[in-house]
């Protein structure tokens, strides 16, 4: 993969808001090839990729809103996610948000992530010619069950 692409990509995580911008976050680029091959036997979702990132959170670093308490370590690291996810269809690369993953044995076999919540792998590549998404990713519950207007 292009260096160019991957810092594009990290640049893309760097600019996503989060709240208060704490930007309790880490991303991990995990892209020599004992390491990834290391991180591709926790998931059976790596797709053969060469290059997977892994995005990380702390709730210590996050922002909490007093009303209730709610952390929002997960939701400001969705937000890079999907920052990143997005940057990479403008590149041309293939990815998908990857959760199926066993957390504490990447942990183990890559311990800079401790004290990270990990929220997911981006596995990175170009789609093969042909490919198609799963059907099941044009599947939608209709707006009137996801909308209400009050």
């Amino acid at each position: 993969m292009e260096a160019e692409k991957l810092d594009a990509l990290v640049e893309a995580a760097v600019a996503a808001p989060t709240a208060v911008d704490r930007q309790p976050w880490h991303l991990w680029v995990v892209e020599s090839s004992d390491a990834v091959a290391r991180l591709s036997a926790l998931t059976r979702f790596g797709f053969g990729a060469r290059v997977i990132l892994v995005l990380g959170a702390r709730a210590d670093e996050a922002w909490v809103r007093k009303y209730d308490g709610r952390n929002f370590a997960d939701v400001d690291a969705s937000i890079v996610g999907t920052h990143i996810m997005l940057a990479a269809h403008d590149l041309g690369l293939g990815t998908t948000w990857v959760g199926h993953f066993d957390a504490p044995a990447v942990q183990e076999a890559f311990p800079e992530t401790a004290g990270y919540d990990l929220v997911a792998l981006f596995p990175l590549g170009y789609p093969a010619e042909g490919d198609e998404p799963s059907p099941r990713h044009f599947e939608r519950k209709g707006v009137e069950e996801l909308v209400t207007r009050v």
